[in-house]
This record gives structure tokens, C-alpha cells and sequence, in this order.
């Protein structure tokens, strides 16, 4: 997102950590990660808030503007991932045209999978923009009834109807793991949940986590882990109890990270974050995938086999974050662009 005038740095700092989290876990694996910190769920409830925030303004000409900051880094991106598919013998059909609005799962090969998996964000963060002006609306009627509510689509589709098995279930059950979420969002633009009792918050929401955890253990062997990326009815409890925490300690205590701006290099830092958020999402994969052979031929120089850590996944971890770094610099001005800003290498 880009950085504007009387941006909060508590939500700003969030969105940098949940960044680097996602980049961690691409990294490492940790089936843990999600519990500590679940990168997605906070992400999607800090864009709903940004979004109820620009629904003061009339509803067509913030979708719009939506998907013009989303769309041209997406295309610039995808422009890379289909021609090197195209290279590695893959032949797209009709369903291309997710490539340009990727209202469904864009198509791929085996080969770049590793790049365009990650695109399911971006199909679901769409899908609730489009639905944003219909959501806020209902949400207002009967606030509190349609948060709680917003929970059971994804128990529907656990408990009663998996929903269909093709592109549009997919999106089904995306939609309805982070509905929540992005419903919290609302609330806190809202000011709902700062009228909300304390000891009601924590209840419900540890109540919520308690239930995502279970969830996740009690089902690890039909899952194959814990990981609350694979199970989608204890990500969206664990997300909601953890999100609702985050946003309702922000009404309450009225965080907001004004501090930061003391600290000019930590500060610039979550500027960045931001400002290239779509930038740093979109390459995260391509650069931890390109890592790998630029660490092969590290093998190659004596000193560096000799001093550098090479098989360290953590090593692995610092040269992905040096690629990200030069594709910030390389590619991150099409951000600007989106925005109708002038390109800058970094805001």
C-alpha cells in the first residue's frame, strides 16, 4: 500500500511484520509460524479497515482505484511468470484471461508453480474489494450480529457443503477462512469494537483461538501437520481471536506507533514495507527460488565454502531478502505508477 499522509504506524509496523513473516515461512517451512504470528488473517483485517476508510468516498470510484493499484504490479509480474512458462513448454488455454483479472486462480505449469501459487491472495483480496460496498453496508444494519456471523460460511463448508470442486470452491473457502477478518476491520473503522467490554474481547477471543488450536492438533493426522495453512477451520478461529486481540487493543489503548518516527532508519524501513508491499509479495517466491543457484555457485569460490554458511537455511533466507531487495529497486516503481506517483527506486 502507499504511503500517505496520517498513516498509522502501528497498522503500517503489522503489515511489515506479517511481510516478513510470509517471507519466512516461504523460507523455512516452520508449521508453527502461523500460530505465532498469522500473517494472512492480520493482513486481510488491516485491508479491510483501509478499505471501510475509503468507502467514505463513493463505492465505484474506490474499486476502481483498487484495481488500479492492484492490476498493472500484477501484470507487470505475470508478464515474467507466463513468458518463462511459455519457455518451459506450457500451453495456456481460455482460462488465461485469469492472468489479467485474476478473479480465479490464474493457470500454470508444474514448473512455475512455486511463483504463481501464491496468487490466491490476491484472487481473494480482489473478490473482497468487489464485495466491500455490499459487506459494509450489511455489516452496519446489524454490526455485531454480522461479525459473529461472518464465521459461518467456513463451518458451513467444513460441517455441511464443501462446495464445488473447481476454481470457484477454491475461492469459496478463502473467502469464507478470512470473511471474519476482514469483517474486523470494519469494526474496528467502526469504533464497534472499542465499545465492546474487555473481559467480552479477551473471552471470545481466546475462546476463538482456543478452538483454532484445537482444531489444528486434533486434526494434524488427517492433515498431515499442524499447520494452520492446510486447515482451513482452524486458521479462520485462530486468525479471528488473534486479529480481534490486535484491533481491539488498538481502539482500546489507542496504539499508535508514534514513536516509530523517531527511529529514522526503523521507520524508513516500514515505509518501504509498505510502499512495496504488492512488489515485495509478488517476488518473494521468484527471489527465494533464484537464492538456491546463486548459492550453488558460492560452492565454486574457495573462501566462500570456507566462511559463509552455505547449506544454512538461514543464509538462504539473507540472499532472498538481498533479491527482494534489488527487485524493490527494479520493479517496485510500477507501484508508483499505479498510483498515479511519480517512479521513484524506493518511496
Amino acid at each position: 500500500m502507499p504511503e500517505g499522509p496520517g498513516r498509522d504506524r502501528y497498522f503500517d509496523s503489522l503489515r511489515a511484520l506479517a511481510l516478513i513473516r510470509v517471507v519466512a515461512y516461504h523460507t523455512f517451512g516452520w508449521a508453527w509460524a502461523g500460530l505465532v504470528f498469522p500473517s494472512m488473517g492480520v493482513m486481510f483485517g488491516l485491508a479491510g479497515t483501509l478499505m471501510a476508510k475509503s468507502l467514505e468516498r463513493p463505492a465505484l470510484k474506490v474499486v476502481r482505484g483498487r484495481l488500479r493499484r492492484l492490476l498493472p504490479p500484477f501484470w507487470f509480474w505475470g508478464a515474467f511468470v507466463v513468458v518463462a512458462m511459455l519457455v518451459h513448454g506450457w500451453m495456456p488455454g481460455p482460462q488465461i484471461v485469469w492472468w489479467i483479472v485474476p478473479l480465479g486462480d490464474p493457470p500454470g505449469n508444474a514448473w512455475g508453480e512455486q511463483a504463481w501459487e501464491i496468487l490466491w491472495y490476491l484472487r481473494t483480496y480482489l473478490w473482497f474489494v468487489l464485495l466491500s460496498p455490499l459487506l459494509l453496508r450489511l455489516f452496519r444494519l446489524a454490526p455485531i450480529p454480522v461479525l459473529v456471523g461472518s464465521l459461518a460460511p467456513v463451518l458451513v463448508l467444513n460441517f455441511v457443503w464443501a462446495g464445488p470442486d473447481n476454481r470457484v470452491g477454491t475461492a469459496l473457502w478463502d473467502l469464507s477462512t478470512y470473511l471474519f477478518c476482514w469483517m474486523l476491520g470494519f469494526a474496528h473503522r467502526d469504533g464497534v469494537l472499542q465499545r465492546v467490554r474487555p473481559a467480552l474481547v479477551a473471552v471470545l477471543s481466546l475462546a476463538a483461538m482456543a478452538y483454532g488450536g484445537w482444531c489444528a492438533f486434533s486434526q494434524r493426522a488427517g492433515y498431515g501437520t499442524y499447520d494452520l495453512d492446510e486447515n482451513p477451520l482452524a486458521q479462520a478461529f485462530w486468525s479471528a481471536g488473534f486479529v480481534m486481540l490486535l484491533m481491539w487493543a488498538k481502539a482500546y489503548f489507542r496504539i499508535d506507533f508514534a514513536w516509530l518516527t523517531r527511529l529514522r532508519r526503523t521507520n524508513r524501513l516500514v515505509t518501504v514495507f509498505n510502499a512495496r508491499a504488492v512488489t515485495i509479495y509478488l517476488w518473494h517466491e521468484i527471489a527465494l527460488v533464484l537464492a538456491v543457484p546463486l548459492i550453488d555457485r558460492f560452492w565454486d569460490v574457495p573462501a566462500f565454502e570456507a566462511y559463509l554458511p552455505l547449506e544454512s537455511q538461514w543464509f538462504l533466507f539473507a540472499v532472498g531478502w538481498l533479491l527482494i531487495v534489488v527487485f524493490v529497486l527494479l520493479c517496485g516503481w510500477v507501484e508508483d505508477v499505479a498510483a498515479r506517483k511519480k517512479p521513484r527506486l524506493l518511496p
